[in-house]
């Protein structure tokens, strides 16, 4: 059977599934793996999903004869794993975003201004550095690296895109190359990060996560006391209708900007997480949905990311690339962290939570949720995410005109 005008087999689509669920169970399976209390937690399927791409890509390519056709449906699993994981983060922070906001609207904006602040300065010392080791074939092929290992340095989409807009028809392929090799310890190193912190600083989590939710208890609305009515037992149609909502947000563009999907779909979700009714009809999922599809998007989101980005790795790979990208993630990230913690005064938890934000690191989130074992960090990412993501979207262009 044939889908698609004939660009996809039913033989194909199935062995396509087979492949997702395969990276899925083996990558949970090594995200499990923990050394002195450190592991990988969902990330393993990330890197489950690179290998895959880097060894058995073409193998999976054979079932899709039509150009682009596996490419393209890799982008939807990557872009519905997204919809679903923004979304629910939206909604589980929604309660407490609005008064967490005001009350340290100016530390979270600060922060993200800071930490992409650093990475930007950082991408400029590595185009300065490349440009003394002569690397690249001219110094806008270098640029177009570098400015795609940033991008992927903080796995930001939309900064990739605006790299690409920047750089025009002739460099895009030089901008995915360089966000291709810095995705990978963008995602594996921010995770590890937020695992490492409270280790090094021996932190008590129970006081952490008794702080945090002191901080969301202040920031909380005044629940409704009348009976709600559920449109469905598990909370699915709010929940699609902020996603659908939330992907037309995402689309309107305010010159050549725009809030993305990812944006649009944080933005809807977070004002419906905040009412939680319209009327008497309640638009909350219940929580052990938003659990799920928290999880299930993160994984769908990184099975299609991997699988991409290991297709073209091995080909695309430069070891002093890879140190850049190395450097990009980490200097911005501990500066982040200094600045929350010495300047801004902010509690552990608030201030990794407002880190995975302002490194836009989806990934991290999730794993940060796992380490802390607590929902509240998820109003702090969504504090400083928009914040950030404007401001490494400004940054690309500026650091591809500029150089």
């Amino acid at each position: 059977m044939e889908l698609f005008g004939g660009a996809l087999s039913l033989t194909g689509v199935t062995f396509f599934m087979f492949c997702l669920l395969a990276i899925a169970a083996v990558g949970y399976a090594i995200g499990r793996i923990t050394v002195k209390g450190v592991a990988l937690e969902t990330a393993g399927v990330f890197l489950v999903a690179l290998l895959f791409g880097c060894l058995l890509y073409p193998t999976l390519q054979a079932q899709f004869p039509e150009a682009g056709a596996l490419k393209d449906l890799l982008k939807v699993v990557e872009t519905l794993g997204l919809i679903l994981f923004v979304t629910a983060v939206g909604f589980i922070a929604g309660p407490r975003f609005f008064g967490n906001l005001k009350r340290h609207f100016k530390s979270y904006v600060l922060l993200g201004l800071i930490i992409i602040t650093a990475g930007a300065l950082t991408t400029a010392g590595c185009i300065g550095i490349g440009n003394l080791m002569h690397l690249g074939g001219s110094p806008e092929e270098l640029t177009a690296v570098t400015v795609g290992l940033m991008s992927g340095a903080l796995t930001s989409t939309p900064a990739f895109t605006a790299a690409k807009e920047a750089a025009g028809e002739a460099m895009e392929g030089a901008v995915s190359a360089g966000y291709g090799i810095a995705y990978i310890f963008g995602v594996v190193g921010v995770v590890l990060f937020v695992q490492l912190i409270p280790k090094l600083v021996k932190a008590d989590m129970k006081q952490e996560r008794e702080a945090l939710v002191a901080v969301a208890q202040d920031s909380q609305r005044p629940a409704y006391t009348g009976k709600l009515i559920d449109m469905d037992h598990f909370g699915f149609m709010p929940f699609m209708l902020a996603a659908l909502l939330g992907v037309f947000v995402g689309k309107i563009a305010f010159g050549s900007f725009s809030l993305t999907t990812t944006g649009g779909c944080m933005f809807v979700s977070l004002i419906f997480g905040h009412f939680g009714r319209i009327g008497r009809i309640s638009i909350l999922p219940k929580e052990q949905t938003l659990k799920v599809f928290r999880e299930l998007g993160l994984m769908l989101f990184l099975i299609g990311a991997g699988v991409s980005c290991g297709a073209t790795f091995v080909a695309i790979f430069n070891p002093v690339y890879f140190v850049f990208g190395v450097v990009i993630t980490v200097v911005p990230m501990v500066i982040g962290y200094l600045f929350a913690k010495y300047v801004l005064k902010l509690s552990l938890l608030n201030n990794l939570g407002s880190l995975t934000g302002g490194m836009t690191s989806t990934p991290a989130l999730g794993t940060l949720i796992s380490v802390s074992g607590t929902e509240n960090v998820a109003s702090a990412y969504a504090a400083t995410y928009p914040i950030a993501l404007i401001a490494v979207v400004i940054a690309s262009q500026v650091l591809m005109n500029l150089f």
